[in-house]
């Protein structure tokens, strides 16, 4: 990181397109994911269709959703998605960090953020799904609260995840939270 503060923003509805950055970070998301269930893909054009909408037209595929872009300086270096809540639980997808930004607190940041936005949407409980294989990503979320829950999702290879939406505050210091 560059000294500077990392922000996280919530850009209004209707303006994902025009995020400079998220379109490049849910690629590398989406072509990573492939590449670790064994079906990589060159580029967002080998997606499947509703992945590639999600790099194309943002605002269409998280219409009801909240997306955060964490930023160091002016450059985007990780995004999440909430949705929700349903059922009294939102539910965070597409969590990711620029590979260059790893270790930095990022990820940390993008999920306290979440956990406010989801507290301030009504939600009771935050829930995620991962790859059993992100042993990383695993670890972060049980450090944070998570723990494992029985699945809504029929994949293989899927952990499901629950936590508290209130109770994570990072550092005042460390997030800038927007919108």
């Amino acid at each position: 990181m560059n000294g500077r503060p990392l922000s996280v923003e919530c850009p209004p509805p209707g303006s994902l397109h025009a995020v400079p950055g998220l379109a490049a970070l849910l690629t590398g998301y989406h072509l990573c994911t492939e590449a670790e269930k064994g079906v990589p893909v060159a580029d967002a054009s080998g997606l499947p269709d509703r992945y590639r909408l999600e790099t194309e037209a943002p605002d269409r595929a998280f219409a009801d959703a909240v997306v955060l872009v964490a930023r160091d300086g002016g450059a985007a270096v990780g995004c999440v998605v909430v949705t929700g809540p349903a059922g009294g639980a939102a539910e965070i997808k597409r969590l990711w960090t620029d590979p260059a930004a790893r270790g930095r607190g990022v990820a940390s940041a993008l999920l306290g953020a979440a956990f406010e936005r989801a507290g301030r949407m009504g939600a009771r409980t935050v829930r995620l799904s991962v790859w059993r294989w992100r042993t990383g990503a695993v670890a972060l979320y049980e450090r944070l609260g998570f723990s494992a829950v029985p699945s809504w999702d029929d994949r293989a290879d899927l952990v499901c995840m629950e936590r508290p939406a209130q109770g994570h505050r990072p550092a005042a210091s460390s997030i800038a939270a927007e919108g």
